[in-house]
C-alpha cells in the first residue's frame, strides 16, 4: 500500500491538535488529538513511498511501526486515505493512458470522495471504459447527454437519430454549429469521438461489442419523454436493459424514472396509472400525437435543456458506478421560472407488463452527512 490523503479533501486546522479533511458536512473528517509527531508524519502520505518506507520515516519522528499502522487503519476507514497503486489491472491500463487520466483527474478527484475505499475511484473509472451507452435523440438535450458521458470516460456511447442537424439543435457542449446540414448521426459520431479523453478504445479485431449498460431516451420531441413509447419499454424490459428518460416539454424539464427491468415502474406502469387518474389521457395524447398536433420547433429552453442533460448525465454516471441515483423508479420535474425540482414517484402497476408490482428491487440507498471523529472509533 503506498498511502495517500486524498487530495480532493481540503485540509484545515481547528485547533493546536485538531485538523479537518473536507468543507461541507456530507464529507468533512475530524482528527483529534494530533501530537506534533503525527502532524508532520501526515505530510509524509502523498502516495509515493510504501510503508515499509513510511516506518523508516516515523522512526525519525519517535512514532513506533504499530502506531503508523493504526493511523493509516484510522484514516482509511474514515475515507481519507487513497492507494494510487490500487484498483487492480483496469486501473494500471488507465493509469499508463497519462492523456485520458490527466483529462479525467477532475472526475477521479470525484469519485474518491464517493467511494471512500482505496483504489475505489480508480477502479470505477477503469470500469467506466469497459461500458457501451445507448443515448436516443441527438437535440439540445440529448446531444450533450452524449457529450458528458463520453467526456466522463465511458467507452463507447452510441448516438440514434435520424434526418439532419437544425441550427436549433446547437448548443453549448451539444452539436457545434458547423454540423448543421450533416446526418444526425455522423454529427453525433464526430463529438463523441472528440470528446473522449485519449479516444474511444481501441477493440481487438476478434473482440465483441460491449452489452448496453444503459439506454438513455432523449428525444428532440419532449411529449416522447413526458408519455414514452410503451412499445419501445417492452423491447427494452424484456431485453433486461436499464433505461432511463429524459427531455424538455413545453417548460418543464424531466428526468428520469431510471428503469430497472422487472423492479421499478417503467413507461407501462407510467401510461396505466395515468389513465386511471385520468380516463380522458389517452385520448388527449392521441390528438398530440398526431401529425397536425406537432409544432414544427418545439419549445426547448436552452438553458433547461442544459440543466437536464446535467442531471441525466449524473445520474446515469452513478448509476454506471454501482449506485442508485434518485430517478430510480421516479421522476424528477422542474419548470421554468422557478426551476423547483421536484420528485414524482413512478409506482409498479399489477397490470403492467413488466412485472415490477411483484418485485421490490430498487430501493433507494441513503446517505451520511455530518462531520465525523475518526480518532473517537
Amino acid at each position: 500500500m503506498h498511502p495517500m490523503l486524498k487530495p480532493a479533501l481540503r485540509r484545515a486546522w481547528r485547533d493546536r491538535q485538531t485538523v479537518q479533511f473536507g468543507i461541507t458536512p456530507t464529507q468533512a473528517v475530524v482528527v483529534s488529538p494530533v501530537d506534533p509527531a503525527t502532524g508532520n508524519f501526515l505530510e509524509l502520505l502523498d502516495g509515493t513511498q510504501g510503508l515499509p518506507f513510511l516506518y523508516e520515516r516515523a522512526r525519525g519522528l519517535n512514532m513506533q511501526p504499530a502506531q503508523v499502522d493504526e493511523l493509516v487503519q484510522r484514516l482509511t476507514a474514515a475515507g481519507v486515505v487513497d492507494d494510487p497503486t490500487a484498483g487492480g489491472p483496469a486501473a494500471d491500463a488507465l493509469r499508463n493512458r497519462t492523456g485520458a487520466l490527466e483529462r479525467l483527474r477532475p472526475d477521479l478527484a470525484s469519485l474518491s470522495l464517493i467511494h471512500p475505499e482505496p483504489g475505489g475511484a480508480t477502479g470505477r473509472l477503469a470500469a467506466r471504459r469497459a461500458m457501451r451507452v445507448q443515448v436516443r435523440g441527438t437535440g439540445r438535450v440529448g446531444a450533450t447527454i452524449a457529450s458528458v458521458l463520453a467526456g466522463a470516460g465511458v467507452g463507447q456511447v452510441d448516438v440514434l437519430d435520424g434526418g439532419v442537424v437544425r441550427p436549433g439543435d446547437v448548443a453549448p457542449g451539444g452539436l457545434p454549429e458547423r454540423a448543421v446540414g450533416e446526418r444526425r448521426a455522423t454529427a453525433a459520431r464526430h463529438l463523441v469521438r472528440q470528446t473522449t479523453p485519449g479516444g474511444p478504445p481501441r477493440q481487438g479485431r476478434d473482440a465483441e461489442p460491449a452489452g448496453l449498460s444503459l439506454i438513455v431516451v432523449a428525444p428532440r420531441e419532449g411529449l416522447d419523454v413526458y408519455a414514452p413509447n410503451t412499445a419501445d419499454a417492452e423491447d427494452w424490459i424484456g431485453a433486461g436493459i436499464p433505461h432511463l428518460y429524459a427531455g424538455v416539454v413545453e417548460a418543464t424539464g424531466v428526468v428520469g424514472p431510471l428503469v430497472l427491468p422487472g423492479g421499478t415502474g417503467c413507461a407501462g406502469c407510467l401510461s396505466l396509472g395515468r389513465t386511471e387518474r385520468d380516463p380522458g389521457w389517452p385520448r388527449l395524447l392521441a390528438q398530440w400525437r398526431s401529425g397536425r398536433q406537432r409544432s414544427a420547433v418545439p419549445a426547448c429552453d436552452l438553458a433547461l435543456a442544459t440543466a437536464v442533460a446535467g442531471l441525466a448525465a449524473a445520474h446515469a454516471l452513478a448509476f454506471l458506478d454501482g449506485d442508485l441515483p434518485a430517478s430510480t423508479g421516479s421522476r424528477w420535474e422542474a419548470s421554468l421560472p422557478q426551476l423547483d425540482w421536484r420528485s414524482r414517484p413512478v409506482e409498479p402497476h399489477r397490470g403492467c407488463f413488466c412485472g415490477a408490482a411483484g418485485n421490490t428491487r430498487g430501493e433507494q440507498v441513503s446517505g451520511a452527512a455530518g462531520p465525523q471523529d475518526t480518532m473517537a472509533r
